[in-house]
């Protein structure tokens, strides 16, 4: 009895698959000819008794630099001028690392602020409160 058994990848909405392969099926899918953006891969296998079944996995690809935005969101209202800070970083060379421009600045939260007032505070409260200088007594 032969093995009718097929797997085929198709990419997007192609109707040519890029790759027809039996079962089991090991593969590497080289991102850097598919073009930056949303993406599915389209699979198709069809068991010895000729039933077809089919699974759709979406992805994105990004090949380019990660682009950040700082300053500025999506469908964000705004007037007068603003600050906007805009940093591209990525590397194609594997054997080095760039430093300058690898993170985007980032104002401190305000919860951090909090945080470390309150801290302060905490302590200066302290302070106040339980300083007594028969405490202190000197052993000289």
């Amino acid at each position: 009895m032969e093995d009718t058994r097929i797997v085929k990848i198709f990419l997007d909405e192609e109707t040519v698959p890029f790759a027809e392969f039996e079962p089991p099926v090991k593969f590497e899918l080289d991102t850097t000819k598919i073009p930056d953006g949303k993406h599915s891969l389209r699979i198709v296998a069809r068991s010895s008794k000729g039933r077809e079944g089919m699974k759709v996995v979406p992805f994105e690809v990004r090949n380019g630099p990660q682009i950040s935005v700082v300053g500025l969101s999506a469908n964000e209202v705004v007037d007068n001028r603003i600050p906007i800070t805009v940093n591209a970083y990525g590397s194609e060379t594997d054997n080095e690392f760039i430093v300058r421009g690898s993170e985007t600045p980032k104002g401190i939260p305000a919860w951090v602020w909090a945080f470390v007032i309150s801290f302060i505070a905490f302590g200066i409260f302290y302070g106040i409160m339980y300083w007594n200088p028969d405490l202190y007594k000197s052993f000289f």
